[in-house]
């Protein structure tokens, strides 16, 4: 039987500047999680609106299975920009519907047979979404795996939202600007890899996944350091690549691919994406 595996958050459209494309970091983990052989599924929130009917029919076109809820804010939007080299900057309208997401009978169900789940910080800008985040969590079973892509954005994240996540995680997965960030907020002065593994020891997560761009990624655990050197492609954009990267070390790390293989698998995973406009 495919594993569950669940993006849980965000769901929305960037509004690149080719035109819009459908996003969000957790439906973009739970597509590429489908197409790497899980049973893949987004939960999220959508407005009754134009733009959430497109989602709704974008979903259903991709075969993705969902929990989405509708509620009576707009669709989620996001304004994408991107420099020479293809990195995305963005724009994110607030009070939108996943901010508002519900927590249901359905998401209750789904979480009772979810074998891993990824979320974020974003989603839990707004009190009703976190503890929607955190009753899925708390419905899943003992022994599933629970992954905290932290993804800043903005000004949408706090020392709190991050210690708390990280209190429910087994795995986190940032990057190399994201782990100087939160270096500086927890008042660790250390490397990269350092405090990665500071990370690890303080919330007794079983792995630290930090990316690091065209510069490749790195495994941290409790008695290892794998590197991988990132996949050489030419780059259209980067949008989605970490959620890919994410989704694609999680299908391979619960069908017991060693963390070396999963690593690798997932660096293919993103390479591809960079190769390909929007995230999907």
């Amino acid at each position: 039987m495919n594993k569950t595996v669940v993006g849980i958050g965000e769901i929305l459209w960037d509004l690149l500047p080719t035109g819009k494309a459908l996003g969000g970091a957790p439906a973009n983990f739970a597509y590429h999680a489908s197409q790497l052989g899980c049973d893949g599924w987004a939960v999220s929130a959508i407005g009754k609106d134009d733009l959430g009917e497109e989602i709704v029919r974008k979903l259903f076109e991709k075969r993705l299975n969902n929990v989405i809820e509708t509620v009576d804010k707009p669709t989620g939007r996001v304004l994408v920009t991107l420099d020479d080299t293809g990195t995305p900057s963005y724009e994110i309208v607030e009070d939108v519907a996943w901010d508002h997401i519900p927590f249901t009978p359905r998401m209750e169900t789904l979480a009772s047979k979810t074998d891993a789940v990824c979320f974020g910080t974003l989603v839990q800008r707004t009190r009703k979404s976190k503890e929607t985040i955190r009753r899925f969590l708390s419905a899943m079973p003992t022994d599933s795996l629970k992954v905290f892509d932290i993804n800043l954005r903005q000004q949408y994240y706090s020392k709190d939202i991050i210690e708390e996540s990280l209190s429910f995680s087994d795995i986190l997965k940032i990057n190399d600007e994201e782990i100087d960030v939160i270096s500086r907020m927890f008042e660790i002065p250390l490397g990269q890899e350092e405090a990665c593994r500071k990370f690890l020891d303080q919330y007794g997560l079983k792995l630290v996944i930090l990316t690091k761009g065209s510069k490749g990624s790195v495994v941290i655990t409790e008695d290892q350091i794998i590197p991988q050197a990132a996949e050489k492609v030419k780059i259209v954009d980067t949008v989605g690549a970490g959620d890919a990267f994410t989704a694609a070390f999680v299908a391979a790390y619960l069908r017991g691919d060693s963390l070396a293989d999963a690593q690798k698998l997932a660096s293919v995973t993103a390479g591809k994406v960079c190769s390909r406009m929007g995230a999907m």
